[in-house]
């Protein structure tokens, strides 16, 4: 599980690195940057379900142990 998580978090990191290449700062709400910007939140949204997930997963290890 925990390489899955890894490797979504990969592919969010890098759908937000090419998406921030389509971004026009002149024109931020309009067109491709739009869908741009849309997609770079998405993939933030998507980061930080998965580091919840994660530690989540940490804390059920821990309280299994007990």
């Amino acid at each position: 599980m925990k390489i899955v998580i890894y490797i979504l978090m990969a592919l969010a990191a890098a759908s937000i690195i090419f998406n921030a290449t389509k971004l026009d700062f002149s024109n931020l709400f309009k067109g491709d940057s739009q869908i741009a910007v849309i997609s770079i939140l998405a993939s933030l949204c998507v980061l930080i379900l998965l580091a919840i997930l994660q530690v989540s997963l940490k804390i059920k290890d821990k309280h299994e142990k007990r």
